[in-house]
């Protein structure tokens, strides 16, 4: 893949996962904030509050997951300005560019062999 095409790409993917995890972080914020007073849980149910921290957990394992995502967008930003881009970190060689093109990211190829049918 030309890594300039590779390059808008990525930005646009780290645009994209930006935009999430502001989103995110801004539910997350609101729901910590919308917690604060002490009669807030007094109508509901005690199932409801484990409802509510079960759906905190959820928000912040995708926050997490995302986090990396765009970590590994940086990442392979940074191969592009040092020219590094499309070579296999463990081997040197060239990676398939129909797997860069499947996922930018890519930090090596993958390895069929001994693979069955093979």
């Amino acid at each position: 893949m030309d890594p300039e095409e590779a390059r808008k790409r990525l930005e646009a993917e780290r645009a994209r996962v930006g935009g999430l995890i502001r989103e995110l972080h801004t539910d997350i914020d609101g729901e910590a904030d919308s917690d604060d007073s002490e009669l807030s849980n007094y109508d509901q149910h005690p199932a409801d509050s484990g409802s509510d921290t079960f759906e905190r957990e959820k928000d912040l394992g995708i926050l997490d997951d995302l986090e990396a995502e765009l970590a590994e967008i940086e990442a392979a930003i940074e191969r592009i300005d040092n020219g590094t881009y499309g070579i296999d970190e463990v081997t040197g060689r060239p990676i398939d560019p129909a797997r860069l093109d499947a996922v930018p990211v890519a930090r090596t190829n993958v390895d069929t062999a001994g693979q069955p049918g093979e």
